[in-house]
């Protein structure tokens, strides 16, 4: 799945959920080093795992995060 980022500086989130864990996270822009390493810290985890350590995390002054928006990709996901 991707998904579209809102109010992030990386643009979109690539995923796979198998199994209710989540697979192959690759952000688009954004910090890399920080986004490749939050893809390696999620990987194999728990959808459910990963909503609830990531929802509601701000960047600065900014109303979300790129983790957020990992989470709320992943709620989207799950709702389908």
């Amino acid at each position: 799945m991707v998904y579209k980022t809102k109010g992030t500086c990386s643009s979109a989130i690539g995923f796979e959920v198998k199994d209710g864990k989540v697979y192959d996270v690759k952000f688009q822009g954004g910090c890399h080093g920080n986004l490749q390493g939050i893809g390696k810290l999620v990987e194999g985890m728990d959808v459910q795992e990963v909503i609830s350590r990531l929802e509601g995390i701000k960047c600065g002054f900014k109303n979300t995060s790129c983790p957020d928006q990992l989470a709320k990709a992943l709620k989207a996901a799950s709702a389908q």
